[in-house]
């Protein structure tokens, strides 16, 4: 018994048939892969929104000492915004100009290299983060901190005294700037590299300098991209706490003196690891509410930050 032979449209036909099999598969997954990331995001809203709404309630002890839970989660507040913009203002400035130079400046092998160094910042663990912050980068700042006493002690921000282990507010802030670089400057030269080339060769026709080009086509195309970017850095050093916790000592209190340890505010991550292991009862409720204010904020900095993102890309 003899077959004949599949004509080209009969393949064509199987080919397509499987492609459309592939593709339902396909869409089912990741239909249900973000289902699941929705489903597990709904329930840390609703585990942090029944545990936490206990604490609303809490005095004296049950606050550590506080009148009330606000008075107990304002001066976490202002420490964990404090060490955001801290590690901000250092890292968005840093982690542009290192996108920039992968980006535009360096030969293709260099680049390549630095890149892949900037990247593997991201793979290391918090905890050698704050090691590296405690036992090296606290030790060696102590100098800087007495140099900016001694000459810009008028200043709230430099007032002093500076501690001989370097663990201040500033020390955490440059540990958070490093823990964010990577974030901020992947999503930079991404963004740096999708400008158009031919808006930039214009740029060089007419006989702008690499500088004048960047700032007459690059920075107008990505600005949506790199405010995106640094607010997701941003949220990334929100909720750190490890570094934090090892780094920062812990306090409740509201000053913007940056180089002390006896005057500094903490963080609300690194707040929680540290007192959760010997919390009981309704200071449980307590730390989780702390944990609720600072989940609102994280995702509302994320939030913000895709938004940008996505609306940067349906101009482009």
């Amino acid at each position: 018994m003899t077959t004949e032979p599949r004509s080209d449209r009969d393949v064509t036909a199987i080919d397509q048939s499987t492609g459309r099999v592939g593709d339902v598969v396909f869409a089912g997954l990741a239909r249900s892969s973000g289902l699941l990331i929705m489903l597990a995001l709904a329930g840390v809203a609703v585990f942090l929104v029944v545990q936490g709404s206990g604490a609303l309630g809490n005095t004296g002890d049950a606050v550590y000492g506080k009148d009330s839970i606000w008075g107990y989660v304002w001066p976490l507040l202002f420490g964990t915004l404090l060490a955001s913009v801290i590690a901000m203002i250092i890292a968005a400035p840093l982690a542009i100009g290192v996108a920039l130079i992968i980006s535009h400046y360096a030969p293709r092998p260099v680049a390549k290299t630095l890149g892949w160094l900037i990247d593997l910042l991201a793979a290391i663990p918090s905890v050698v983060y704050g090691l590296w912050g405690i036992n090296f980068l606290a030790l060696n700042l102590v100098p800087a901190y007495d140099w900016l006493q001694r000459n810009a002690g008028w200043i709230p921000f430099f007032e002093g005294p500076v501690p001989n282990s370097g663990r201040t507010m500033l020390t955490a802030g440059i540990v958070l700037a490093v823990m964010a670089l990577p974030i901020i400057t992947a999503i930079c030269r991404e963004v740096f590299a999708q400008t158009p080339k031919m808006h930039q060769e214009a740029a060089l026709a007419l006989g702008a300098t690499r500088w004048e080009m960047i700032r007459m086509t690059v920075f107008p195309y990505a600005r949506s991209g790199m405010i995106s970017a640094v607010l997701l850095g941003l949220g990334r050093a929100l909720g750190e706490t490890m570094a934090v916790a090892l780094v920062l000592a812990p306090s409740l209190l509201v000053s913007f003196n940056l180089i002390t340890a006896e005057q500094s505010s903490s963080t609300i991550a690194a707040n929680i690891a540290l007192n959760f292991g010997n919390a009981s009862g309704a200071k449980i409720d307590t730390l989780i509410f702390t944990g609720l204010v600072l989940f609102i904020i994280t995702f509302a900095v994320n939030f913000l930050g895709r938004a940008i993102a996505v609306r940067g890309v349906a101009k482009g």
